[in-house]
């Protein structure tokens, strides 16, 4: 037996020569279009926070607030006294915004994704994803111990073939079909229209991952689902707090009956300590921005700098607008290569690798948000260019 010490060198080992290492940077700063990294100002193209919230006054005052009342910690599980005011805020809020009877918060979206899908299938149902759907889906549908079915992304034809199997084989149990609206390391979207028409056709589940489109599309900026006209097919909404809303946590939005369900069956919510009461209030005065004429403002902004980077690159508009901008390498030494010659130049964009993409599917994974300026836009654009990043 190899000890345990030694074993675990050896695997890191391999892990570098694959060029698959990774470490975390620490960051002197708060989350901006410049981080301090390393004692350096830093352009930041990495961060999720689309609209610019996490340093957002009216955010800050709110957590502020929130821990001169209720204190740092929650103390507990919901379940046991944990459950503070500011949580129930939050889900009221958040069921109103997403014009659902009810909703409710996890600690991360990663704990909203694998305790909802192993809550509500089980060894007798089947749950069906899109190839690209991020791993929390992936976890948790593993973890419910349904069988999973993947589909190519956003592939109609095989989601239907797969559909008509499951009314063949399946006797008592049930299916539930699971995408992202926008995903997160392609920046494309889901044929929601068609999939929730699908859903109806062969009476399957449907679960909607709107994590990087809520807040940003839509009338009332509730996302893709509202933008396509669906959001009543979908029976569970899914997102998460730490993106357009500018602090943390995930949650899940729908009927009172399927709220009232995770609250008794899903174990990452049942056993978890209540988020940090800041935290929920500072989600809420994020969806309350959001909502707002100012959130409407920052979303136009954020339009405005993407369409910016696309014609600094001298590309044409893509077809689906998005803050997420993926630059495929395909070899992960290269895309290694390609990111640290931008933080070179003081420009942090992550080099995006398997297991997060595909093997042989590395990229720079850019984000623009409503917080860049229009010549850090252009300084990017620059560099890439100079580097002939296509």
């Amino acid at each position: 037996m190899i000890p345990f010490n030694a074993a675990l060198t050896e695997r890191l080992a391999a892990i570098r020569a694959q060029g698959l290492f990774r470490e975390v940077r620490r960051v002197d700063s708060p989350q901006s279009p410049r981080l301090v990294l390393a004692g350096k100002s830093t352009l930041n193209f990495s961060s999720n926070d689309y609209l610019g919230l996490a340093k957002e006054p009216a955010l800050r005052e709110a957590a502020i607030r929130a821990v001169e009342k209720f204190g740092a910690g929650g103390g507990a599980a919901r379940l046991i006294c944990g459950s503070l005011a500011p949580h129930h805020e939050l889900e009221e809020s958040l069921a109103a915004f997403k014009n659902v009877p009810a909703a409710l918060t996890f600690s991360t979206g990663y704990a909203a994704s694998v305790g909802t899908i192993s809550a509500l299938v089980g060894k007798d149902d089947v749950v069906i994803i899109d190839k690209l759907v991020h791993a929390s889906i992936v976890d948790g549908a593993r973890l419910s111990g349904a069988k999973l079915r993947v589909f190519a992304h956003n592939d109609l034809n095989e989601l239907e073939d797969i559909l008509k199997w499951t009314v063949k084989a399946r006797s008592a149990g049930n299916v539930l079909i699971v995408t992202e609206s926008v995903f997160s390391m392609d920046g494309d979207c889901a044929p929601l229209r068609e999939i929730a028409a699908l859903k109806t056709k062969y009476g399957a589940w449907l679960m909607v991952d709107e994590a990087h489109a809520t807040g940003l599309y839509g009338t009332h900026r509730r996302g893709l689902a509202e933008e396509t006209g669906v959001s009543e097919e979908i029976d569970i909404q899914m997102g998460t707090l730490g993106k357009a809303f500018g602090a943390s946590g995930g949650y899940i939005a729908g009927s009172r009956d399927l709220i009232d369900f995770l609250i008794n069956r899903a174990r990452s919510f049942v056993f978890s300590t209540a988020p940090v009461p800041a935290a929920a209030a500072a989600a809420t005065a994020g969806i309350e921005f959001v909502q707002s004429s100012k959130g409407e403002e920052r979303r136009k902004l954020l339009w405005e700098r993407v369409a910016e980077f696309h014609s600094a690159r001298q590309l044409p508009a893509p077809k689906f607008p998005s803050a997420i901008i993926p630059l495929i390498i395909g070899d992960e030494g290269q895309a290694m290569q390609a990111a640290a010659a931008l933080l070179e130049q003081h420009i942090l964009v992550p080099a995006i690798r398997y297991p997060t993409v595909a093997r042989g599917q590395a990229r720079l994974r850019i984000t623009v948000t409503a917080a860049h300026q229009s010549a850090e836009i252009l300084q990017l654009a620059t560099a890439l260019n100079s580097h002939g990043e296509s």
